[in-house]
Order: structure tokens, then sequence, then C-alpha cells
């Protein structure tokens, strides 16, 4: 990570950027839809209900930018948005996974669409791994960080939800997934804890994303 005053200096132009123009640029069923590689892309996977969407809103302080709903596996597609005017990096939501109620092939489809977007796209600089502070690492999980680490795609693990839990229980989930992160290849280090009700950990996050679009 950058430290001392450059870090001070990321951040200010992460705050900045994540208050200027975004917007919805589109969504890709299959690889044909891809948008073309213009610019540095970071990618959010996630388990359904992680509270992803509600994240991105946090991220770019906008109520309505990523669709929240209650019904697991709503995004279906791989959903672009344009950060920066001019352009400076696109965040990509992933589907959810880990719900039980689509139909397998549905499942088969969107994890071939994923691990394909994953391996064969040069300018996505990290992923994001959103685990739910309530429930802790699944297996589900797990097999997306193997996924990522098969395709050498650097990766956060960021915890939502942290104001749902007791700090004890928080710093003990924290220890643990930093633990089980170090035996992943392409995890990285830097584990981020978040709420997207408080806002506590939004502006670390926004400036790690800038980071590894920079980097």
């Amino acid at each position: 990570m950058t430290d001392g005053m450059e870090l001070e200096g990321l951040s200010e132009r992460a705050r900045k950027l994540f208050a200027g123009p975004i917007e919805f640029l589109k969504s890709a069923p299959d690889l044909r839809f891809l948008p073309e590689p213009q610019a540095p892309e970071i990618a959010f996977a996630g388990r359904s209900n992680v509270g992803k969407s509600s994240l991105l809103n946090a991220l770019t302080n906008r109520k309505g930018l990523a669709r929240t709903s209650n019904t697991p596996g709503r995004t279906q597609e791989l959903n672009f948005f344009d950060v920066g005017e001019p352009l400076q990096l696109r965040l990509v939501d992933m589907p959810g996974y880990g719900f039980a109620e689509a139909p397998k092939d549905l499942v088969k489809r969107w994890k071939r669409v994923v691990n394909d977007y994953l391996r064969g796209r040069e300018v996505l600089k990290r992923a994001l791994v959103l685990v739910d502070a309530r429930h802790g690492l699944k297996e589900v999980d797990r097999e997306m960080m193997r996924m990522l680490d098969d395709a050498a795609v650097s990766y956060h693990i960021v915890l939502t939800k942290s104001d749902k839990v007791k700090p004890s229980a928080l710093g003990t989930l924290y220890e643990t997934t930093l633990t089980e992160a170090a035996k992943h290849p392409a995890a990285h280090p830097a584990i981020f804890t978040t709420s997207s009700e408080t806002g506590s950990g939004i502006a670390e996050l926004r400036t790690a994303i800038l980071e590894a679009a920079t980097a």
C-alpha cells in the first residue's frame, strides 16, 4: 500500500473522483457484449444479498446507481459503471452467487461468463470479494477466491454490514479472515471492513480502488 503524504493525496483524489460523474454504461449477459477495454476495471463479487448494490451506492454517493433487491440473484449480468469525466476507471458488478433458488443451468452459465471475464479481461486490475460480516467466509466465497487465484486476479476481501456485528466479534472475524486470505495466492493482504449504513470504511475502500486502478 501507498504510505504517508502520498496516501493522503490519493485519498483526496479518490474522494473527488467518486464525488464526480458516475454513470451506468451497460449490462453484458455474455462476453460478446463487453464494452471496449478503455479503462481499468475493478470487479465486485459476492454472495446474493451480501450488500453489493448498497456498497456500490455508498461508494459512489448515490442512492440508486445500483439497484438493491431482497430477491437473491437479481444481478444476472456483468454491469459496468463509468467513473470520472474524462473516464478514469470502471466498476463492474458481477452476478451474485450462492443462492439455491436459481436453476442449475443458469448458475452454470453465470459461472462460465464470470470465469471467462476474469481470465480474459486484460484491463481488470482487481476484484473485491464481499463477505457478510454476520456470517464470515462460506464455501461459495472460497470457491470464488479459488476462481480468482486460478485466474491470477488480485483481490481484496471486503467485510460488509459491519454495523450489524459487535466490535469484539468483528475483530475476531477480521483476524480469522486475514489468516485464511494468507493461504490464497491472489488475495491482497489488505482486508476492508465496511458499512453502507454508517459509511465506515467507505473512504478507505475508495482509495484502494483508485490505487489498484492506477497501479
